[in-house]
């Protein structure tokens, strides 16, 4: 237990201070306009090195500080960039780290694969294609591009896992500037890919989007790899790392799978918390309309034709089913961490509008509809009041309305 509390220890350090203000000093001047060429020549001297924990705790303080996220967010490629070549590894991979199957190893041989991809295949395909115009190279391309948005498994596990564990630590402002870089580099593959498929193509606008899409992934890459992993494996248990393991099978992985699950050698020291079951005695739960085993409940619930999630009067995710058809990356993890940070920052408005209308009583619920991967997906909203009408909470239906839209006619017959 000792070393488990030794390993989540702060040691002050004199010249911490003075180089967070100068952590500062160097984004303000940024944000204020100034080359970024400029501030690297003027601040490389001063800073002989920078833990990957100060720069999540500058930006911390400027969001507290009220500068917007998406400020923080738009200057992150270039605070990246500078610190590229101070940030230390303090962090050394230990054993464990490094076995087939542990998240951290398995996230560095997806962003190598990212890498190779991009690198080694995309980028000289694109050149190759702006100089000849041959359609195989073009399609060759195209198959390429549908293995690079395999990257949103990669980024749905890091959100919905990884960043619950980041923020439980207290770790709040990389998560918010991330999601918001992953949402665009999600835009412009999607984007690129759209302009590859026309039949006249500006092939101008086709390296240059090309180009950028590489610096944004690989700039993500360093991100994730020298700020986000060290500071979870800085702060994570083994007990938690296992969970974060199991999780991400749920959602899959990006280009390259792990050979084997990982286990460690040492038994674990600290176990998890478990929550409290409303199962009441001998695993009943008791309604007033019926009594049910909690299996039943729940396998009930699952069978459902549409996902549920349930979020408390104080916005926590309590609870979602887990239906045989799913379209929006749910994970253990969501439990008990706020819906706000379920979602990238950019729809967090549009979240809190619907809850403050449905606490205000002004609405009891609301309704989306989105095309997603061929399906027509139906999202609702209920508040969920009880008998006095007072607010306990916002259960999210999800369901696929394609097949209902094209039901035609009249069935009365067993289907054979």
């Amino acid at each position: 237990m000792s070393e488990l509390i030794n390993n989540r220890e702060v040691l002050e350090d004199p010249n911490k201070k003075k180089r967070q203000a100068i952590l500062k000093e160097i984004i303000m001047q940024l944000h204020d306009g100034k080359d970024p060429k400029d501030v690297k020549e003027q601040f490389s001297n001063l800073i002989s090195g920078v833990a990957a924990s100060e720069i999540s705790e500058m930006e911390a303080g400027l969001i507290k500080d009220g500068m917007p996220v998406e400020e923080i967010q738009r200057l992150c490629d270039v605070h990246a960039e500078i610190f590229k070549g101070s940030i230390e590894e303090i962090h050394s991979e230990t054993k464990e780290e490094e076995k087939p199957g542990h998240p951290v190893r398995v996230l560095k041989e997806e962003n190598f694969a990212l890498e190779e991809l991009l690198k080694n295949s995309i980028l000289p395909k694109v050149k190759d294609f702006v100089a000849n115009r041959m359609g195989k190279i073009k399609f060759s391309i195209i198959e390429d591009v549908n293995l690079l948005m395999d990257i949103e498994k990669h980024y749905s596990r890091k959100e919905n896992i990884l960043f619950p564990y980041m923020e439980k630590y207290g770790i709040t402002a990389p998560p918010k500037v991330m999601w918001g870089v992953d949402d665009e580099i999600r835009r412009d593959i999607k984007e690129f890919k759209v302009l590859l498929l026309q039949d006249d193509i500006d092939m101008e606008e086709l390296e240059k989007r090309a180009e950028a899409i590489s610096t944004k992934i690989l700039d993500m890459i360093f991100k994730e790899e020298n700020i986000m992993l060290p500071m979870l494996i800085d702060v994570l248990t083994e007990d938690e790392w296992l969970k974060i393991a199991e999780d991400s099978e749920e959602i899959g992985y990006c280009i390259v799978a792990p050979t084997e699950k990982w286990r460690p050698e040492r038994v674990a020291v600290e176990k998890q918390v478990k929550e409290e079951t409303a199962s009441g005695p001998a695993g009943y739960v008791k309604f007033d309309t019926g009594i049910l085993k909690v299996e039943e409940l729940e396998t009930l619930l699952n069978t459902l034709p549409f996902d549920i999630t349930f979020i408390d009067k104080d916005d926590i995710v309590k609870y979602f089913s887990q239906p045989a058809e799913r379209f929006f990356p749910r994970t253990k993890s969501v439990i008990g961490r706020t819906v706000q940070n379920c979602h990238p920052h950019a729809s967090v408005k549009t979240v809190e509008k619907i809850l403050d209308d449905f606490k205000s009583g002004e609405k009891d619920n609301e309704s989306f509809w989105i095309k997603l991967r061929g399906e027509y997906i139906y999202i609702r909203y209920f508040a969920v009041r009880d008998t006095n009408g007072e607010y306990m909470g916002t259960v999210e239906v999800t369901q696929n309305i394609k097949p209902i839209q094209e039901i035609t006619g009249e069935k009365r017959l067993l289907s054979e």
